[in-house]
């Protein structure tokens, strides 16, 4: 596996006015850009053909990361006419990605072994493998446990486990024959679609770091985030 799909084309509307003047995966995190740190991270990994899907401003992430030779991969873009979701923009890459290849949100900070990933995804038999990970997020309230009209049991306020879909999927090339072309389709989809047709789909749980930067608090913690495990790459 030596290539990536990264998504740059969002609006990034919950992260205004911060995105009004820069692209999402252009805010600067520490010295770095979201989209500069994870071309360092996939170099590192042995990834070094990136295909960057934009929509959104899509010159200015074009010109501002060029050809990708500074990070020590090799860059291509592929600009979208219309907005293609998280899904379509395959697409327009489908003579491109001939093995098994990484597909991956441009707004995530995560330093997840891709090799792993990798290892762990060829040996299931499936032409998809998710990311997720494990969330804790507080409950406010107090839960009861009740039999019959009794209650048996009190948790005051108890974290809430959920395992979340990390915005990351290692895809076989196989796939591509169930993205529309030139059609706005999300990654939801595509699960659905495998779930009704009884494909498989692997789960591949990640223990590393992840962030999300959806929301300005969030941006907040990428910035401390980045001394923490970003500034080495």
């Amino acid at each position: 596996m030596h290539k990536a799909v990264i998504l740059a084309g969002g609006l990034g509307n919950r992260l205004k006015p911060l995105t009004q003047s820069i692209p999402k995966p252009l805010l600067p995190i520490g010295e770095k850009s979201v989209l500069e740190i994870q071309l360092q991270h996939l170099a590192q990994s042995g990834i070094t053909e990136i295909y960057i899907a934009t929509n959104y401003k899509a010159d200015y992430v074009e010109s501002f990361i060029g050809d990708g030779v500074k990070y020590g991969v090799n860059v291509k873009f592929s600009k979208e006419d219309i907005p293609l979701g998280t899904c379509g923009p395959l697409s327009l890459l489908r003579d491109d990605l001939t093995e098994p290849f990484i597909l991956m949100n441009g707004d995530i900070l995560s330093n997840i072994d891709f090799r792993k990933l990798l290892d762990s995804s060829l040996k299931n038999d499936s032409l998809l493998t998710v990311v997720t990970k494990e969330i804790r997020t507080p409950f406010n309230f107090g839960s009861v446990k009740v039999k019959d009209e009794f209650i048996v049991g009190v948790e005051e306020k108890p974290d809430l486990v959920l395992e979340i879909l990390a915005g990351i999927y290692l895809m076989k090339p196989e796939i591509l024959g169930l993205v529309p072309r030139n059609e706005y389709f999300g990654i939801d989809s595509l699960i659905k679609k495998m779930l009704a047709e009884k494909m498989n789909i692997s789960r591949h749980l990640m223990k590393e770091y992840w962030l999300d930067i959806g929301r300005l608090d969030d941006y907040e913690e990428a910035q401390i985030a980045y001394e923490k495990h970003f500034k080495k790459y």
